[in-house]
Order: C-alpha cells, then sequence, then structure tokens
C-alpha cells in the first residue's frame, strides 16, 4: 500500500492542508480534501515538456498530449472524453515548456471513474496507438497551429520572441506547438518511444482534491496505478541556465496584416521559485497589471498612443523567466514614440521604485489571484502537482501568497533597476501592410468567401 504522512496546516495556508503518498513504481500522489461541494478533481501532471524534445522533432510533446485522447486499452475511440461528460464531468490536458497535464473535474461520486480512466492510458495507451490515430490527430495538431498561430494576427509573436529571447540550441527556444515540418517527420515510432520515455508513473504526479475519503481513493489509486511498471530511461532535460542579462537588444521588424501596429518586448527576469521571481511579478503588476498600472495610465489614458498595454511574467522553473510587454498603438501612432514612453517609465520606476499605494494594490492583486486559483478543486490540484513537479514540494502551492505578501518595495525596485533595462530584452515590432489583391480579385469579397469555404474544424481531441 502506498506510504503518506498526516496532513497538517502549515503557516500562511490558509488552513489549506495536503497529504502525500508514493507508490512502489514512484507515483507520487497527493491528497486535498475539500467538502465545501460534491465535486472532485484530478489532475495528473507528467514532467515532459517542449524543453525536453529534440531538434527536428518539436511539438512532439503536445502532439501526444493529443494522442492521449485517442483510445488506451479498455478505452475506445473518444471513450475518454463520451465517459467523463456523460458522468457530468469535464476534462482537458495542456502542453507546456515543462510539463504536459492531463485534468478532469467530476461529481465526487464518479471519482473512480476518472482515476480508472488515467490509470488505463498511462499504462496500456501503446495497445491503441496506430497509424491512423497518429494520423489523425496530427492533422489537428496542425490545424490548431493555423488557426491559433499562422493565420490570426500577430499569432506568431510568441513564437518569435522566444526564438529571441533564448539562443538557437537553448531548450526553451522553440514553443510546444512545434513547426510543421517537424510535425510531419515525427512517425509512429518517435511517438511510441516518447510514451514508453516520458508517461512512467515515476515521472509523474497525481493530485486529487475535493469531496474525497482520502483513504478510500488511495485505495483506488493504488487498484488503478499499483501495477504500472516504472520507468528508468528518460534523460535529463538540458540546461537551461542563462546569464540574467541578455547584454544587448534582440530586435526583429513584421510586416504583416495585421489591424494595428504593435511593440512587443520579453525581458530575461529571475527563474521561478525564487524571492527575485515574485519581486518581478509585482514590479510588473505595477508597471503593467491592468488599468490602474503605470504604463496603461501613461498609454492609453494620458498620452492616448495605445489601446491596449499589458506586461505580465511567464514563469518558468528551468530557465530564465520572461517579463512580456504587449502595447497596440493607436491610430497613426509610431512605435519610437511608444518605446520612447516606455523606456521612461521603467527609468522612473527604477529610479524610485514603488509606492507604498503601488505595493499594498499590486500585492492585493496578486493575492486575489492566487486565492482564485486555490479557492477552486481544479486550480488547487494544479498548483498542488505544479509545486511537485517543478519544485519537489507540493507543499509550496499552499503557501504561495504569504511569499508574495513578503516581498518588500526595495526588492521589487533592485529587480527593475537589475533586470528591466534595454540591454536586456528582445524587441518585435508589428508593421502593417495592406493586403494585397489576387488576380484582380476584390480584395474584400475574397476574404469573405474564404471565410464562408472555410470550416470552424474543432480542435478537441
Amino acid at each position: 500500500m502506498p506510504m503518506g504522512h498526516t496532513a497538517t496546516a502549515q503557516a500562511g495556508s490558509g488552513g489549506l492542508t495536503a497529504t502525500e503518498h508514493r507508490l512502489a513504481n514512484g507515483l507520487r500522489v497527493v491528497l486535498s480534501e475539500d467538502h465545501l461541494t460534491p465535486v472532485a478533481a484530478v489532475c495528473l501532471w507528467y514532467d515532459v515538456g517542449s524543453r525536453h524534445e529534440v531538434k527536428g522533432r518539436t511539438g512532439l510533446a503536445h502532439l501526444f498530449e493529443h494522442l492521449m485522447f485517442q483510445g488506451s486499452a479498455q478505452v475506445k475511440g473518444n471513450g475518454h472524453f463520451e465517459l467523463v461528460q456523460g458522468a457530468g464531468g469535464s476534462l482537458n490536458g495542456t502542453t507546456s515548456f515543462e510539463r504536459t497535464n492531463y485534468f478532469e473535474t467530476m461529481p465526487a461520486h464518479q471519482l473512480e471513474l476518472a482515476l480508472w480512466l488515467e490509470a488505463d492510458r498511462m499504462g496500456s495507451l501503446l495497445t491503441a496507438l496506430d497509424e491512423e490515430s497518429m494520423e489523425n490527430q496530427r492533422d489537428v495538431v496542425k490545424n490548431e497551429r493555423r488557426q491559433r498561430y499562422d493565420n490570426v494576427p500577430y499569432g506568431t509573436a510568441f513564437e518569435k520572441l522566444t526564438a529571441l529571447a533564448y539562443p538557437e540550441g537553448h531548450p526553451y527556444h522553440h514553443t510546444p506547438i512545434g513547426s510543421m515540418a517537424d510535425l510531419d517527420a515525427a512517425t509512429l515510432e518517435d511517438a511510441r518511444q516518447f510514451f514508453r520515455t516520458y508517461y512512467a508513473p515515476n515521472n509523474a504526479v497525481l493530485s486529487v482534491v475535493g469531496d474525497i475519503d482520502p483513504e478510500q481513493t488511495l485505495a483506488w489509486i493504488e487498484k488503478y496505478f499499483g501495477s504500472i511498471p516504472s520507468h528508468d530511461g528518460k534523460p535529463a532535460p538540458r540546461d537551461g541556465a542563462l546569464p540574467d542579462v541578455m547584454g544587448g537588444e534582440l530586435r526583429e521588424v513584421v510586416e504583416e496584416e495585421v489591424p494595428a501596429r504593435a511593440l512587443m518586448a520579453a525581458y530575461r527576469l529571475p527563474e521561478d521559485g525564487t524571492r527575485a521571481s515574485d519581486a518581478a511579478d509585482v514590479a510588473l503588476t505595477i508597471l503593467g497589471g491592468g488599468e490602474s498600472s503605470r504604463i496603461y495610465n501613461r498609454l492609453v489614458r494620458r498620452d492616448r498612443t495605445a489601446v491596449a498595454a499589458g506586461f505580465g511574467l511567464l514563469r518558468l522553473a528551468g530557465a530564465p523567466s520572461l517579463g512580456w510587454l504587449d502595447v497596440k498603438t493607436s491610430g497613426d501612432v509610431e512605435v519610437p514614440v511608444i518605446e520612447s514612453a516606455i523606456d521612461e517609465e521603467l527609468a522612473r520606476f527604477a529610479e524610485e521604485g514603488p509606492t507604498e499605494e503601488e505595493m499594498e494594490r499590486a500585492q492585493a492583486q496578486l493575492e486575489r489571484e492566487w486565492l482564485d486559483r486555490l479557492g477552486t478543486v481544479a486550480g488547487r490540484a494544479d498548483e498542488l502537482c505544479r509545486y511537485a513537479v517543478l519544485f519537489g514540494d507540493p507543499q509550496l502551492a499552499l503557501t504561495a501568497v504569504s511569499r508574495v505578501l513578503e516581498v518588500t518595495a526595495e526588492e521589487v525596485q533592485e529587480v527593475a533597476k537589475a533586470r528591466l533595462r534595454p540591454d536586456n530584452r528582445a524587441v518585435l515590432v508589428y508593421e502593417p501592410v495592406a493586403p494585397e489583391a489576387v488576380d484582380g480579385t476584390d480584395e474584400t469579397d475574397e476574404a469573405a468567401a474564404a471565410a464562408g469555404a472555410d470550416e470552424n474544424e474543432e480542435a478537441a481531441k
């Protein structure tokens, strides 16, 4: 039977508790009781994301997320969706640089079904994985790339900026969606080897949160997951460490059919899980986190040179995080006008630091966001998995709020002065171009015809 320990509420956890257990095959289990509503959330994180991919096979982690919904030994075709939704639950999966996760929220009395489904595909997906399902999901992922990246305004900005911010050969240089060429090149054997390497119980964390009986839940987990063999052939992820500062500005101008000029920038910031990362989060919240922020007030309200402006933190544990700036210009305003104003605001912030009122407002905003996450069974299950996989300790999820509130104004000013500088950013400038007519066809008529002919193909697995 699983080994575990008793739940104890930690200081700063708001009374939330979690117990940790480990099966003999290495599967880590985290349970958190919450009897407020009769629902239970199941969350399964695999320690694999796009940073684990090799050159020529980008997008494989995301492709495999889709393949996990294509059936297993006991569940054929679209059965996973059908069974969960038929029981009144919801489900999905996502892929990031650092992990792939799968999750269900179920009526509490249907918890066993969700556990059985996750165990069945962890233990037997290769039984059902064939060329037909591979081709089916390859096409779905390629269509997802077209719809979300290639054929929408500013759709490839994230891909372009990360490629600038992380040098060629770095494990975070490419995004999880992958390239069309690599998606076409992936073989069935690639997928099978990927599963054998990464989809093992000793490379996963399972959290269950909600209206549960911990003893019964552990018994079900042991029953369904306990016989799945571990796998020890996983290679270590490549080192993502980089200097604190890029050492110079990197810039790319993109001429595309976009609604307005745009300035986007990525600043290299401290890795997630550090106090400096929390300080950076507070800094970016003050500078660009909503309509009360400095940059929004300057560009949108005062100068009226922009219609939208935001600055947020992309937290990463295995590489420097990114401070993500996104500004859409107003009318015919030129990007240098926007850029000059932003540099003024960042320099002033680095010189003067935040005010007491700004600190209070930003920390209250971040506190609310954290409590919103921890206040739902699905959000708490996800955070417990995240801290277990990325930092080795799920209990850190329950005290994250207090760590943000402990950050001082001096720490916020320090990280701004050290990192929010022109020589520490990758910049993407969008310049609109007029659409070109094809063979004399009226552009408006052609766009309307294309929109009418294009089916909004569902991206569901």
